[in-house]
C-alpha cells in the first residue's frame, strides 16, 4: 500500500476527535484538564528546567494516555453489552485502576519537582 498524505492527515482528524470525545464525555478528564493547566502554569511560574519539564510532560501524558485507554475500554465494553457482567466489570475496574495509579504517580512527581521550587520561594 502506497503512502498517501491525505490518508495520514485523516488519521490525525480521527485522533483529535477521540481526544475531544474523552474530554467531552469523561468527568475525570475535566479534573485532568484542570490539573494539566495548573501544572503547566506553575511550571512557568517557578521556571522549571528543561529536564523538569520533560518529567512533568511525561507525567501529564501518562495520565491522559491511561484515561484515553480506559475510556476506550468502557466504550467498547458498553458496546458489547449493557448488562452487568463480571468479566466486563473487572476490565472496567482495571482500567479505572490504571488511571488512578497514573494520577497518583503524577501527584508524587509533581510534589518532588514543584515542592523544592515553592519552598525556595517561601524562604526568600
Amino acid at each position: 500500500m502506497a503512502f498517501r498524505f491525505y490518508e495520514r492527515a485523516r488519521s490525525f482528524i480521527h485522533a483529535f476527535r477521540g481526544i475531544g470525545t474523552v474530554i467531552r464525555t469523561q468527568h475525570n478528564a475535566w479534573i485532568h484538564l484542570v490539573a494539566t493547566a495548573g501544572a503547566v502554569a506553575l511550571g512557568f511560574y517557578v521556571r522549571l528546567s528543561a529536564m523538569e519539564w520533560c518529567v512533568i510532560v511525561l507525567a501529564i501524558a501518562l495520565v491522559w494516555i491511561t484515561e484515553a485507554v480506559n475510556t476506550a475500554i468502557e466504550f467498547l465494553a458498553d458496546e458489547v453489552t449493557r448488562e452487568r457482567r463480571e468479566g466486563i466489570g473487572r476490565a472496567k475496574d482495571v482500567g479505572a485502576g490504571a488511571v488512578f495509579l497514573a494520577a497518583m504517580a503524577s501527584v508524587v512527581i509533581g510534589l518532588l519537582i514543584f515542592l523544592p521550587h515553592i519552598l525556595a520561594r517561601i524562604e526568600q
